[in-house]
């Protein structure tokens, strides 16, 4: 009986530790594959890494960078919106999302996305004057109209 419990669990340990392994695997050769522009095998990588780890935000935003790669808006919003959700302050998929907004000249959703992506910024606040720039071209737009 001992030995039948001892036995189990080793199974389970080891179950564990090839699931542990695995969930790291799928993410890092998803993600050589994305570098390489493999996009299609790195897509199937990135959805098989959220099955395991569901609130994997970096996955979120590579699946949403790929969408964007092939212009599918509609996935792309989807998979931004959700590493968002897990990640409020990610700072790639907050300029993603402006970049699309901006796209569709919805100017007052743009400056609150801004907002927060001035207070949340670390490693992309050069791209803050990019942005005050398309915002200045939408509201010159906008007036044009008018």
């Amino acid at each position: 009986m001992k030995k039948l419990i001892i036995v189990i669990s080793m199974s389970i340990l080891f179950c564990s530790i090839n699931t542990i392994s695995a969930k790291e695997n799928f993410f890092e050769v998803a993600k050589n594959k994305f570098e390489k522009k493999r996009f299609d095998e790195s897509k199937f990588l990135f959805q098989r890494n959220i099955v395991f780890n569901p609130k994997d935000s970096a996955s979120y935003l590579y699946l949403a960078k790929i969408y964007n790669h092939e212009n599918n808006e509609k996935k792309e919003l989807k998979y931004l919106e959700t590493t968002l959700l897990l990640e409020p302050d990610n700072e790639d998929a907050l300029y993603m999302l402006i970049d699309i907004r901006l796209k569709k000249s919805n100017f007052s959703e743009v400056k609150k996305l801004f907002n927060n992506f001035k207070l949340i910024c670390t490693s992309m606040c050069d791209k803050i004057e990019t942005i005050n720039e398309r915002l200045k071209n939408i509201e010159v737009e906008d007036e044009s109209k008018q």
